[in-house]
């Protein structure tokens, strides 16, 4: 245990110096390969799908996740294993490492943060550009409170998906768990989309994602908004739990809107709303409350926001473990 919390502590603050370096040999890179690998295998190259039923195309996506899932495991376990079992000092390296590869708050803060500094100092082209490298949508006609909001909203909702989800399991299960989750994760990223490729062979992967996430997503929430406390006077711990309360549940999906809602009441701003997916419009509910308009200035405050939850849950997680440690 003492071996873990080490780990568990010095992973976090890896992430929080080193990002993720785009030079540096990462898991999810490889966790992807396998996933596009394993897609093209069943689907055949985009634009070119093989023809097939709903119904085998479902069978197709379980058969995906269940290869992903028992590749990452024991990958995950052999290399943390045989780690311990040549030395414990080692093992506890491996597993900060480790630890540290699941957790994505500098490289969420650093990609959001060229959004910011292209809206500030840069042209409105270039701001999308580096808005359409972090989010989904369409972004070629976004201005400059469009492009701000898109920023925004990807740091409030990874919030969970890149730092406090991972975090939790991290803690609860080590490495191992970590990296199940996160190919949970990558796989619905890559595949959850409710389009003809994806609707079928895709809804294995994002329905496991909604279940792991159900969770964490509403922990997150809640550190958000608790952490509100802290950071002064442009952050409303009453705001933000008025609208967590009243629009938690508007989106698509059971999670995304839970810390989305708390973002935008702690803001005061308003988020969602239409978005353009592939060039077709999506309706989407707006979240929040526009108390004032929405500002570039809103991406580094949504960023100590997600800071400031990080490192709540970060300490709550080591005295758990620690309460542990000497019983």
């Amino acid at each position: 245990m003492k071996y873990h919390i080490l780990a568990f502590i010095s992973g976090f603050l890896l992430d929080l110096l080193l990002g993720d370096p785009y030079s540096f040999p990462h898991p999810v890179r490889a966790m992807g390969n396998l996933i596009a690998v394993l897609e093209y295998r069943d689907l055949g190259p985009k634009g070119q799908e093989k023809k097939a039923d709903g119904a085998w195309k479902r069978r197709r996506g379980i058969r995906t996740v269940c290869l992903v899932l028992l590749t990452v495991g024991v990958a995950s376990a052999s290399a943390l294993l045989l780690a311990y079992l040549i030395h414990p000092l080692l093992g506890c390296v491996v597993e900060a490492v480790m630890t540290y590869q699941m957790l994505a708050a500098k490289c969420l803060r650093m990609e959001s943060m060229k959004v910011y500094d292209k809206l500030k100092n840069s042209t409105i082209a270039e701001a999308r550009q580096a808005v359409s490298m972090i989010v989904g949508r369409d972004t070629q006609n976004l201005d400059e409170a469009g492009v701000t909001k898109a920023a925004v909203e990807t740091v409030a909702e990874n919030t969970s998906d890149g730092v406090i989800a991972p975090m939790l399991y991290l803690a609860l299960g080590g490495p191992i768990l970590g990296f199940l989750y996160k190919a949970v994760n990558t796989m619905d990223s890559m595949l959850g989309y409710k389009n003809d490729r994806y609707l079928d062979y895709g809804r294995a992967a994002a329905k496991l994602d909604d279940a792991v996430n159900l969770l964490p997503s509403r922990i997150s929430a809640f550190l958000m908004i608790f952490v509100c406390l802290f950071l002064g006077k442009n952050y409303s711990v009453s705001n933000a739990m008025r609208i967590y309360l009243r629009d938690r549940r508007k989106h698509s999906s059971p999670n995304s809107a839970q810390t989305e809602s708390a973002c935008a009441g702690a803001l005061g701003i308003k988020l969602g709303g239409n978005a353009s997916y592939f060039g077709k419009i999506v309706s989407k509910p707006e979240i929040g409350d526009a108390n004032r308009e929405i500002e570039k200035e809103d991406i580094p405050r949504a960023n100590h926001l997600m800071y400031g939850t990080a490192f709540l849950c970060e300490t709550i997680c080591v005295g758990i473990l620690s309460c542990f440690l000497f019983l």
